[in-house]
């Protein structure tokens, strides 16, 4: 790091009150190169270079501030989702982004959190088997006659391609989850059109609320472990699977509803009709990615 021949760290000194203050002196930043006179370089945030620093004790201290303050930041942000629908998409729009953590880095957190889950209890959420896609999908007569095609064209019988078909799928769902991004927040720019909001706006209010979703299947999902762990059937009860499925959609509307608020500033029956209709939408959309990645995946293997 170079430092001008005046350069010194910053010195203490006592005010009148007799408490102590901090008074950067110049010194030159070792990324732009130029003399700076505040504590942090204007630019890119540069600090001066204390001997500390390139300590081993130093390397540690480093270390631990920045993976607290990650790990801070995370949770803050998780508790705001959680706990304030909507205050997450406004504090983005304001501008605010040293305090949480940024919308698609969120919704990564959460897919890796969600897939986790999946593959600790075993339960199939969005990786659809080959065999549920075949008896118990609305589209199964679609798919039954789709796979018999594949089969035919590529000379393999259904018992050696079902297990090709499973690790692709699971591998496709984790990575193409957010496909279902697009769909919501083209849906919220035509139902929230009078608001004159731009896209952005609407992306990253569906980013947040399928980080939400995500969170609230993976608690779906451990529920469903617990089924399987006291000797039920779990997702595979059709009993269970729906009434879980209505939980979901009911806590769904309920946050959409909450969320509009502070977003859209919506009120009263609209209000209630809106989260109606994109509630209703979430589930299709949830729906029509299982059926795409049926298609994806048949295609690609």
């Amino acid at each position: 790091m170079r430092v001008t021949a005046n350069s010194k760290r910053t010195r203490n000194f006592r005010r009148a009150s007799g408490r102590p203050a901090l008074v950067a002196v110049t010194w030159t930043c070792p990324t732009c190169e130029k003399p700076v006179s505040t504590p942090f370089c204007a630019t890119c945030g540069e600090s001066p270079l204390r001997p500390r620093d390139l300590t081993l004790r130093g390397v540690v201290d480093q270390s631990v501030q920045a993976i607290s303050s990650i790990d801070g930041t995370l949770l803050r942000t998780f508790r705001c989702l959680i706990t304030r629908p909507g205050a997450l998409t406004v504090a983005y729009l304001h501008g605010q982004r040293k305090s949480f953590t940024l919308p698609l880095q969120l919704f990564l957190v959460a897919n890796v959190l969600f897939f986790a889950l999946q593959s600790l209890t075993g339960v199939k959420v969005f990786s659809t088997p080959l065999d549920m896609h075949l008896h118990d999908q609305a589209w199964s007569g679609i798919a039954e006659d789709l796979v018999k095609q594949h089969l035919e064209k590529t000379g393999t019988n259904l018992t050696a391609y079902t297990p090709v078909f499973n690790q692709a799928v699971a591998l496709n769902a984790k990575s193409l989850v957010v496909l279902m991004v697009l769909p919501f927040a083209l849906l919220t720019a035509m139902v929230f059109w009078r608001n004159r909001q731009p896209m952005v706006a609407h992306l990253v209010f569906s980013v947040h609320l399928y980080t939400f979703l995500l969170l609230l299947f993976s608690l779906a999902l451990v529920v469903a472990g617990v089924d399987l762990l006291l000797g039920g059937a779990g997702l595979a009860s059709a009993g269970f699977d729906h009434g879980l499925s209505i939980v979901e959609m009911l806590a769904c509307g309920v946050y959409l509803y909450l969320a509009m608020g502070p977003v859209y500033r919506a009120t009263g029956i609209p209000r209630i009709f809106r989260s109606v209709v994109l509630v209703t939408a979430v589930a299709a959309i949830v729906l029509a990615y299982r059926f795409a990645l049926l298609l994806i995946t048949l295609y690609s293997t």
